[in-house]
This record gives C-alpha cells, sequence and structure tokens, in this order.
C-alpha cells in the first residue's frame, strides 16, 4: 500500500523557518489535490494549506502571508515553507493525497514545535 513519507519538522525559535516535505512511497493515480493539515492534541485536524493545481492554493487566514505550499509536479512531491513561525504552530503536521476516486492518503505525521 502507498504511504506518504513526510520530513523536515523539528524544534525551531519564534521567527524561525521550516520546510516539510512529502512524497508517496508508490504509484497513486492521478493526484487530484496534495495538502497539508495540523492538529494540536485535543483539537480537530485543521486544513492549513491545499494545492489543486498551479495557481489554485488554499491558505488557512491563520497562516496567510507566511507558509507557502508547492509542489514538485514530476516527483509528486508537496513542500510547506512555514516562514515567521509563532508558537501557536506548533502541533503535528499531516500530508495529504486526494485521488481522482476521491481517496485520500495520509501521512504519518510530524512534530513542528515552535518555542524559545
Amino acid at each position: 500500500q502507498v504511504q506518504l513519507v513526510e520530513s523536515g519538522g523539528g524544534l525551531v525559535q519564534p521567527g524561525g523557518s521550516l520546510r516539510l516535505s512529502c512524497a508517496p512511497s508508490g504509484n497513486i493515480d492521478i493526484i487530484y489535490s496534495m495538502a497539508w493539515y495540523r492538529q494540536v492534541p485535543g483539537n480537530q485536524r485543521e486544513l492549513v494549506a491545499d494545492s489543486i493545481s498551479v495557481g489554485n492554493t488554499y491558505y488557512a487566514n491563520s497562516v496567510k502571508g507566511r507558509f507557502t505550499i508547492s509542489r514538485d509536479y514530476a516527483k509528486n512531491t508537496v513542500y510547506l515553507r512555514m516562514n515567521s513561525l509563532k508558537p501557536e504552530d506548533t502541533a503535528v503536521y499531516y500530508c495529504n493525497v486526494k485521488d481522482i476516486r476521491d481517496f485520500n492518503y495520509w501521512g504519518q505525521g510530524t512534530q513542528v514545535t515552535v518555542s524559545s
């Protein structure tokens, strides 16, 4: 079964930057969208950024202007560049890929901690 492999999380000081990466371990039928979610213990998983196609992206209001989602279509890889990080960005970040049959793939999650 295809898995999503994430990397790039870690500990960073407020105001710092991180870049998350995610790629499938195998072939996925035609991809509809690639996205990043995050979850804090006790809260629902929330959509952070979504990329359907070039120029067709969505960002949560809380990250607009600070986070950038991008894709390498040749490698089926999605990135999340996070700048000006705040303590409230601390969460487990999950990669999501949806194919054209509306099937969802999820990564295992990577911890991002913003703290001084």
